[in-house]
């Protein structure tokens, strides 16, 4: 016999899979006729675009591009300075057997170190290490039974919150502007070039997700009279993505993926460069919704059949964001008779560590100074650290967490040899706690046979006995176990306490018990 039940759909985003994979990309390039011969490097910068996603026999393959920006010591007397940009191209297929073709994939790209090596004046070879991380979801919909309606069947249930899925989008936006530079700089050539996406954040509005960033475009670049300059300029990013019943108290996990970079100065007169970014923004909206969950069930006197599940999904979804200020003085000797044209920040988180509803990061900020000699009249580099600790508040034990940082206020000032560095780290941390609901599944019921009715029996609890237990074993209910007891605290019941339990049941089916041990 089929039992009536009451349901509600429960929309789950699972993880299927998280990947690091570290990848090396290689590539020569040829120095153009219109360049001179190669001396020296002196820095290396990139930027990594994935324009392309596919899903073959449980592999993803990526293909993407790292644009380069060489700044090299020329060998000529005079001009010494120039640079040189490259895009290496790269195919890479990941395995995960468990990848499916209708599978969210999310994929965030890091360059971990950029390498050159001169083979020749007119030739050199370029690696790049690139370090990938790959999280695979897989959406499904799941039916909870959360009522009974049969007044006769006792429920062990609890209340659960987790985060239910409203619906996921995906869109293009593309940035398509000029930067100028002062009027009285003449460019001849970029010689660096760094992009990073800022200030993410989105709005919740009529069915719509506006999703909105700032692309911090820090360009050093060599003008006609031998002069290296610094810009930095800060592009609007902006993608609106449809999704039906989004209000503005559900979280949305947005990221982005640049696709391609295009920079291209514009003519001497101009005093500009072009600038496009197509970028690619995926959301993922989720709800918070309390269900009613249905551990266990029983009937006396009946036999109750079911099928018992456990799904995979989150609950506490949270984003926090929050900053901390680095201040420092060092000291660095080369830098005496110099003048900084550009400093490359890299901040790297080591560790994670978890203690007291707190979330305590230690990592390290890497700072490139490129700077002039003014004794020789040349461009140099210097590499540096700083460690650092941040601690996030109010944070569960068990949580899973995926961090950002981004770099806000920058302010670094050499007096001789000494530099004050003043940098505000911006933190984006994306929280949630695993859960297993157990769900009660395609219930039915039938009489039970053989039986034998006692009105009463006495039983000595033990460890790990509670009344759900001891009332489902013996055929009795929670309720009759208290009143006859008169049990004031039900969850508290003591090792070696005798207890009255009433409606009695035995069942011949299983084992027999043997009742002088409990009485």
């Amino acid at each position: 016999m089929e039992i009536n039940t009451t349901k509600e759909i429960l929309n789950v985003n699972k993880v299927i899979c998280e990947k690091k994979e570290v990848i090396t990309v290689e590539g020569d390039m040829i120095i153009p006729d219109s360049k001179p011969d190669i001396l020296n490097t002196i820095t290396t910068s990139g930027n990594v675009c994935i324009y392309k996603k596919d899903i073959v026999d449980g592999k993803i393959r990526l293909d993407g591009s790292v644009l380069t920006y060489i700044m090299y010591l020329a060998d000529e007397n005079t001009d010494n300075i120039r640079g040189l940009s490259t895009g290496l191209d790269f195919s890479e297929s990941i395995n995960i057997p468990e990848l499916e073709t209708d599978m969210n994939i999310e994929v965030s790209t890091k360059i971990k170190f950029i390498e050159c090596k001169i083979i020749n004046g007119r030739k050199i070879g370029i690696k790049a290490t690139i370090e990938i991380y790959i999280k695979v979801k897989s959406k499904e919909s799941a039916e909870i039974i959360t009522e009974i309606e049969d007044n006769n069947i006792q429920v062990l249930s609890k209340n659960m919150k987790v985060n239910s899925i409203i619906g996921d989008g995906m869109t293009k936006a593309f940035i398509k502007e000029n930067i100028t530079i002062p009027n009285t700089d003449n460019l001849a050539e970029i010689l660096n070039m760094q992009i990073n996406l800022v200030d993410k954040d989105i709005k919740i509005s009529y069915n719509k997700i506006l999703a909105k960033a700032e692309a911090e475009i820090q360009m050093v670049y060599l003008t006609e009279d031998g002069r290296i300059c610094k810009n930095i300029s800060n592009l609007p990013l902006v993608g609106f993505i449809d999704m039906q019943n989004i209000k503005e108290e559900n979280i949305c996990e947005t990221s982005y993926n640049i696709k391609n970079i295009i920079a291209k100065p514009n003519s001497i007169e101009e005093h500009s460069v072009y600038i496009e970014i197509e970028t690619e923004i995926s959301c993922i909206a989720y709800e918070e919704k309390e269900f009613k969950i249905i551990e266990d069930m029983y009937c006396p006197g009946q036999k109750i059949d079911f099928e018992k599940l456990i799904i995979n999904t989150i609950s506490n979804k949270q984003c926090k964001k929050d900053s901390c200020n680095i201040n420092e003085q060092i000291k660095i000797p080369e830098l005496a008779n110099g003048t900084i044209v550009n400093v490359k920040v890299n901040p790297i988180i080591n560790k994670e560590s978890k203690l007291n509803e707190k979330i305590i990061f230690t990592g390290e900020i890497e700072l490139e100074f490129i700077f002039i000699d003014n004794s020789a009249t040349i461009v140099n580099s210097k590499k540096i650290t700083i460690p650092f600790e941040k601690t996030i508040d109010d944070i569960s034990e068990n949580c899973k967490t995926n961090v950002n940082i981004d770099i806000g206020t920058q302010e670094i000032i050499n007096q001789s040899e000494i530099v004050n560095i003043n940098l505000e780290l911006n933190f984006e941390i994306s929280l949630y706690n695993p859960v297993a609901i157990p769900v009660i599944n395609n219930i039915s019921s039938q009489d039970e046979e053989d039986m034998q009715d006692y009105s009463v029996i006495i039983y000595v609890v033990k460890a790990g006995d509670t009344l759900w237990k001891i009332a489902k074993n013996y055929g009795s209910t929670v309720d009759d176990i208290v009143r006859v007891n008169g049990i004031e605290r039900p969850n508290k019941i003591n090792i070696g306490e005798k207890i009255y339990i009433p409606k009695y049941v035995l069942k011949r089916a299983r084992e027999p018990i043997n009742l002088s041990s409990n009485v």
